[in-house]
């Protein structure tokens, strides 16, 4: 490429490498995995993460001016981190700046983590036995027969719906 157009800087080669080589597929590719990538603290480290997001976005948008870069990752971030990085970086802001501010934030609270179970609430859980953990369940019986195999419903107990029974009554002579 120096042979046939000499020596430029690095701007200028860049952009006759994207009209060159810069496919539909290529941007879709690059535009869906900016898409797709949401940070993780536990997947990415902050630094890594922030560059290869600012690589593709500035490949897909050349002329557009770092400060807007910088916004248009932090929105990748979520709700809690977004907002403090914005909070602690005035704009305009250099993306040592924005990455800085977010290293800082993950490393001093929890924001940008997952909450995950504590290890020794796992160990008490299994140690309740199963009857603590079930409530009490009625009995439930047959409410003709009175037992508790079976319900009303199956019972084998024949009996009548307005069924009287007759008392005997012993007479004395």
């Amino acid at each position: 490429m120096r042979q046939d157009h000499g020596k430029h800087d690095w701007l200028w080669c860049k952009s006759e490498i994207i009209t060159k080589w810069a496919s539909n597929t290529w941007i879709f590719k690059i535009e869906n995995s900016f898409e797709n990538s949401i940070f993780n603290s536990e997947k990415y480290k902050a630094l890594t993460w922030f560059l290869k997001q600012k690589d593709g976005v500035s490949a897909l948008h050349p002329d557009m001016p770092y400060s807007m870069i910088n916004m248009k990752i932090s929105i990748k971030c979520g709700g809690e981190l977004e907002n403090s990085i914005k909070c602690r970086c005035v704009d305009p802001c250099s993306t040592e700046d924005y990455i800085h501010a977010m290293e800082d934030i993950i490393s001093r609270t929890r924001i940008g983590k997952t909450w995950t179970r504590n290890p020794m609430e796992s160990k008490m859980i299994s140690k309740i036995s199963r009857e603590d953990e079930r409530p009490d369940i009625p009995v439930l019986k047959c409410h003709k027969c009175g037992r508790t195999s079976h319900l009303a419903k199956a019972c084998t107990k024949k009996t009548k719906t307005n069924e009287v029974k007759i008392i005997e009554e012993v007479q004395c002579a």
